[in-house]
């Protein structure tokens, strides 16, 4: 039936990288079959449901027995078959009905022991205990459901960053925000925005000029946001270039993967908000794609008012001779490669959704009755558990292939730091990931730490104690486990390493998308600046090692 088939899909996140609201998915679409309200419905109550009924499927096997069934598909399914009063809603003879209904019985038994489990008596119970589990809570905003959409902790704040390049802090409080009252913590705005009163905002402690609102607000029809005075930035994302903190000495600054240009119009307001400079730098942005994000860059650059930003559309970072002008001027590198995107939050709260895995491994059960797990990737937040709904995925993707996506993922992390090792005047670097996993961040800043590269033209970690005021007094730190897994240096002290780096976590009080920051200084007096061959491959490390 054309209901299942249209939601299906719309249980894994949108293959666009830009974060967009399941509702938006959903009533914006001209595919769909079935009426948008219908969809919306059954795919926002599955995903609620998805971390029981995902256990209920793997425990009944049923992907393993009915194996033309996608783990989406399944779980759609099963919800209407166990909690939905009309039940599957395909004919009895529907094929999609009857993958589900001969195992009614087993699945009913699944989803009775996953409630007396929970200490649920009925139902409407475990019902209940699902939205106080993780929902967005009526006061406090302490975390819960909302239709279908997750929300861990804390709700997230529309965070707007003032835009320097055109205008003041002092003048946006007075036109586009007069009608705010300035709350002394972010914690009294989340709260007020629980609550349901007014226009309230906080003034960030860490990042200059920006600005925490509350979730819903809407700033889209004022003169601030459509002339570019404000930019609609997370917190988190303002940190790579606040850390970066270049100065006029440090010549021309270039972000290697610039689209969509909040960070590079971010360290274009930094250059020019010194005052002794009479032209700042220059900024090139780097994107290699040439059309479609190099266009989306280019507009985010003109309605900043950028006009020290290059754009050098079509530009792959890894392609670029660093002893060539003008890159041989470079002094500055920011670096925030594409990686798992498991730490993004959406405009609106992200949908998230756990699936089961496609096929049990039932060979390990034992008399137990207890399913062993194979090992997975290493998540490092006391706040955050490692579970495959964190994952962008356009595909229903295994633990397994989690794994193998963030090994490809990190060596090529990896290889775009070591070459902007390589710039000969280069004397900072920030390296970012929207990430949640060591894999992508500490793993990757160890072993660029321990390259011949770094040990060659003496690249360190910026240390805590370094850092600009505001990221110096950041409270979370890099996993110090995380680091001394990689095992390179026995006789190394690792602590300084991990508390030099800068995570953020989502659904936490702080406020932020999850989020992964490192900074690299370099001594270039004692350095040896000579060329370094393009061809050149780093081959400190093994294929194995490499793979973290």
């Amino acid at each position: 039936m054309s209901l299942y088939h249209d939601a299906a899909p719309l249980l894994l996140p949108a293959t666009d990288e830009t974060p967009i609201s399941i509702k938006s998915r959903i009533f914006n679409s001209k595919t769909l079959k079935s009426p948008p309200k219908q969809v919306y419905a059954l795919v926002t109550e599955a995903a609620k449901w998805s971390p029981i009924l995902a256990e209920v499927i793997e425990k009944a096997q049923l992907l393993t027995l009915e194996r033309k069934l996608s783990p989406s598909l399944a779980l759609l399914l099963v919800h209407d078959l166990l909690l939905s009063r009309r039940g599957v809603a395909a004919p009895v003879v529907h094929p999609l009905r009857v993958s589900v209904e001969r195992h009614r019985t087993r699945l009913g038994a699944e989803l009775t022991r996953a409630r007396l489990k929970r200490g649920c008596k009925d139902v409407e119970a475990l019902r209940a205990s699902l939205a106080l589990s993780g929902a967005v809570v009526e006061k406090g905003g302490r975390g819960g459901v909302v239709d279908g959409h997750v929300v861990k902790g804390w709700p997230h704040p529309r965070w707007v960053r003032v835009n320097m390049l055109k205008t003041s802090l002092r003048e946006q409080l007075g036109t586009t925000f007069v009608e705010y009252e300035i709350l002394d913590s972010l914690e009294k705005v989340l709260d007020s925005a629980s609550a349901g009163t007014g226009k309230v905002l906080h003034i960030d402690e860490n990042v200059p000029n920006l600005l925490a609102l509350p979730p819903r607000t809407d700033l889209s029809k004022t003169a601030g946001y459509s002339q570019g005075l404000i930019i609609l930035q997370d917190k988190a994302s303002c940190f790579p270039a606040y850390l970066l903190d270049p100065r006029s000495e440090d010549g021309d600054c270039l972000d290697g993967c610039a689209a969509p240009g909040n960070k590079t119009t971010h360290l274009a307001a930094i250059l020019q908000g010194q005052d002794s400079i009479d032209q700042p730098p220059r900024v090139y942005a780097c994107e290699w794609d040439k059309f479609g994000r190099s266009l989306t860059l280019a507009a985010m650059v003109k309605k900043a008012g950028a006009d020290s930003v290059i754009i050098n559309a079509g530009q792959d970072f890894l392609k670029i001779d660093p002893n060539l002008p003008p890159w041989i001027e470079i002094g500055c590198i920011l670096l925030d490669p594409t990686c798992s995107g498991s730490g993004t939050i959406g405009d609106d709260e992200s949908l998230q959704v756990i699936l089961p895995a496609r096929y049990t491994d039932t060979s390990s059960q034992g008399t137990s009755g207890k399913r062993k797990r194979k090992a997975e990737p290493k998540q490092t937040s006391p706040l955050q558990p490692t579970t495959e709904e964190e994952v962008p995925i356009s595909v229903d993707q295994t633990r397994e292939q989690l794994a193998t996506r963030l090994a490809t993922l990190a060596a090529i992390q990896l290889k775009m730091l070591l070459h902007a090792f390589t710039f000969p005047k280069a004397r900072k670097i920030t390296y970012s990931t929207c990430s949640i996993y060591a894999e992508e961040n500490e793993q990757v800043v160890v072993k660029a730490l321990f390259s011949a590269q770094a040990q060659r033209l003496r690249w360190r970690i910026l240390r805590m104690d370094e850092q600009i005021s505001g990221m110096k007094t950041w409270n979370l730190r890099g996993d110090r486990e995380a680091c001394r897994d990689m095992d390179i240096d026995p006789s190394g002290d690792v602590a300084d390493i991990a508390e030099a780096c800068i995570r953020c976590e989502k659904g936490t009080k702080e406020g932020t998308q999850g989020f992964f920051v490192a900074a690299f200084v370099r001594d270039l007096a004692n350095s040896t600046n000579d060329a370094v061959p393009q061809d050149e491959d780093w081959e400190g490390f093994s294929d194995t090692e490499s793979s973290g």
